[in-house]
């Protein structure tokens, strides 16, 4: 695609691009909707072709010819191998450990990768009661790897999740392997700062930044005391060419970006 350094990105495309560059080609990738989604299908376009798509509505195989808009677009359906049951892309896929990568996002995440997307406050007398789990909790425990996007704030990453709909490498003191959960847990946490990765013992670490962000402002932005790589990295900024593709042909319509 190009070396040459891409002018004023953006945060959405800084997140969609460093997202694209966490997918192999001919991975098996549970794929949301929103930056995910995009980030899935900049990377078909560029360094994975085979990249194998599966969506939550059933579409398996996906080639979509344009960026869906909802996991029921019907552009999913064209071209997909099959188009199966949920009950099959959960029981028979993910629950298999057939997904590689899975995708998450939420309102709320910890130093150990938990997800909340339930409810903000007390669960029997919240302040504000989320969409829930639908299939969140079920990629968390089974795929390979799980990429979180999020935008990062004291609002977002916070110091205990108030409830953990998706769990992460720790929760409550007990580690996946005590749990037995099979997948691997979180590998990334891609936000619109830097991403974080995650040490020995399952806890986030900020282990790269964006050209242009400090480290002051990623802890600033985080609602614990965030520990920090000792060989801390400024990520690539996207080229031209990425930039054009994202703008022009990917999301012209700016869905995402």
């Amino acid at each position: 695609m190009g070396t040459e350094p891409g002018a004023g990105a953006t945060a959405s495309e800084h997140m969609a691009f460093r997202a694209a560059q966490e997918l192999r080609d001919g991975d098996v990738v549970f794929v949301g909707i929103g930056l995910p989604n995009l980030a899935c299908n900049l990377a078909r376009a560029t360094h994975a072709p085979g990249l194998f798509m599966i969506y939550e509505s059933g579409a398996v195989g996906a080639i979509p010819e344009r960026l869906p808009v909802s996991i029921g677009d019907p552009s999913l359906v064209t071209d997909s191998l099959a188009v199966v049951s949920q009950a099959d892309i959960f029981q028979c896929m993910l629950q298999r450990g057939l997904i590689e990568v899975g995708f998450l996002g939420g309102a709320q995440v910890d130093r150990w990768g938990n997800i909340n997307t339930t409810v903000i406050g007390d669960y029997a007398q919240p302040k504000v009661r989320l969409p829930g789990s639908g299939g969140a909790c079920e990629i968390a425990v089974h795929a390979r790897r799980l990429l979180i996007v999020m935008r990062m704030s004291r609002r977002t990453f916070v110091e205990r999740c108030d409830f953990i709909t998706s769990p992460g490498h720790r929760m409550n003191g007990k580690t996946r392997k005590e749990l037995d959960m099979p997948g691997g847990g979180p590998t990334r946490i891609i936000t619109d700062l830097g991403v974080l990765s995650f040490d020995a013992t399952g806890e986030a670490v900020l282990t790269e930044v964006y050209p242009g962000v400090t480290v002051e402002r990623v802890k600033d932005a985080c609602g614990w005391p965030l520990k920090v790589a000792e060989e801390l990295k400024t990520a690539d900024a996207p080229a031209a060419p990425v930039l054009r593709l994202l703008r022009e042909r990917l999301d012209p319509k700016r869905l995402y970006l």
